[in-house]
């Protein structure tokens, strides 16, 4: 499986899509901020979105895809998943 998502550095704040094989472990390494870049630079590290693909190929074109949308509808996406913007990663590990 692969992995499309989106974080947030809180309701309404910064987004950041990405895709992944390990949505756990690359949810955690955003919180943990192991990697430099721009999710520990702007604190960006709570999940708020995700679907899965069966090929790489796919979850890179949805993902791409979802990069070129306005702001809006990414808020749209996620306010559709869940309108309380709650982290979804302590769901993820349990």
């Amino acid at each position: 499986m692969f992995y499309v998502y989106l974080l947030a550095s809180k309701p309404y704040g910064t987004l950041y899509v990405g895709v992944t094989s390990d949505l756990v472990k690359r949810v955690f390494e955003h919180k943990s901020k192991v990697v430099p870049g721009f999710t520990a630079r702007y604190r960006v590290d709570t999940s708020v979105w995700f679907e899965t693909h069966g090929s790489v190929e796919a979850a890179i074109r949805r993902e791409k895809q979802i990069q070129e949308w306005k702001r809006d509808w990414k808020i749209n996406l996620v306010e559709h998943a869940d309108p309380h913007g709650t982290d979804l990663y302590p769901g993820l590990v349990a």
